[in-house]
């Protein structure tokens, strides 16, 4: 019975929790946008570099993934576009503590546009559906944002980086090799951890305008 109790309370808090954050005042949602592009610079710093490729592995992914989750619709992606601006302004918070420009022509560039993209698509499913807050339609969600909304800008900068940078064109296998297939294990490690997560801490039960609330209920 005290088990039960607990748990109902974990679950009245999160609903809770998601509903405050959800009508939080603009200058508020800012203030979180900010420390949540504040978490992304931090856990660029877990970074390994490898030798046949001039992109490094780095936690930054797990961090772009929960912003779309625990901010929801456009704040998610707002937090990585101020992670984005800062950095490029000096502020050395992206891998490696590195800033400024550089940063976004190089050849990590176009991953870093891809956190804005796969923040915005994750918060728009996470506050528009009850059902994409479960394990499987979150992995999915997620797996989807990784090698698609990341993956595929960062290849585009990369092929152009080398194109432009070294006067060379790398095969589509070299190509994939160092800006995707390296990073395959990491990342899907990176996003069951981060879908089991968004599972937890998600409400279940309608906190804003989702569209599928009558039908989740009717369950």
């Amino acid at each position: 019975m005290q088990e039960i109790t607990l748990a109902n309370k974990y679950f009245k808090a999160r609903y809770l929790l998601f509903k405050w954050r959800y009508n939080l005042a603009f200058a508020n949602k800012i203030a979180i946008a900010f420390g949540m592009a504040g978490v992304t610079g931090l856990v660029a710093q877990l970074k390994l570099s490898l030798p046949w490729t001039p992109v490094p592995i780095t936690g930054q992914t797990f961090a772009v993934l929960l912003a779309g989750v625990l901010l929801g619709r456009w704040w998610g992606g707002i937090s990585q576009a101020i992670y984005i601006v800062i950095g490029v302004a000096g502020v050395p918070w992206f891998a490696g503590w590195s800033g400024g420009y550089s940063a976004l022509l190089g050849p990590s560039g176009g991953y870093l546009l891809g956190f804005i993209l796969a923040a915005l698509f994750l918060g728009h499913f996470t506050d528009k559906y009850i059902r994409a807050r479960n394990f499987l339609p979150m992995l999915g969600l997620m797996l989807f944002a990784n090698f698609v909304l990341i993956h595929v800008p960062g290849l585009l900068q990369l092929y152009l980086w080398f194109y432009l940078v070294k006067g060379a064109v790398p095969t589509l296998w070299n190509l994939l090799w160092m800006g995707s297939i390296t990073f395959v294990i990491g990342d899907i490690t990176k996003i069951v951890a981060a879908a089991a997560l968004a599972k937890g801490i998600t409400p279940k039960q309608a906190f804003n305008d989702e569209v599928d609330a009558e039908s989740t209920k009717r369950r």
